[in-house]
């Protein structure tokens, strides 16, 4: 089972995101726009990646990327979600 702790440091190892530590994230937090982490749509294709490489989890409904990428949190029970399907 994936973690938080653990999906916040492949975000930050993936997508090269200096002076952050993961105790720093809440698992709350939204991870796009300037309310939380800050990613942008650019970061979004790299964090598809990383999910991908790292978890072997595809996103395949793009519709619902919004809602699963809205925080570390989301983003872990999707992975999770995936990984016993």
């Amino acid at each position: 089972m994936v973690t938080t702790e653990d999906l916040k440091e492949k975000i930050i190892a993936g997508l090269n995101l200096e002076d952050i530590e993961a105790n720093e994230i809440s698992d709350s937090d939204p991870l796009f726009g300037e309310d939380g982490l800050g990613l942008d749509s650019v970061d979004a294709i790299e964090l598809t990646l990383v999910v991908e490489k790292e978890y072997g989890v595809k996103i395949t409904n793009i519709a619902d990327a919004e809602s699963i990428f809205a925080t570390a949190e989301s983003l872990c029970n999707y992975i999770n979600e995936q990984k016993n399907t």
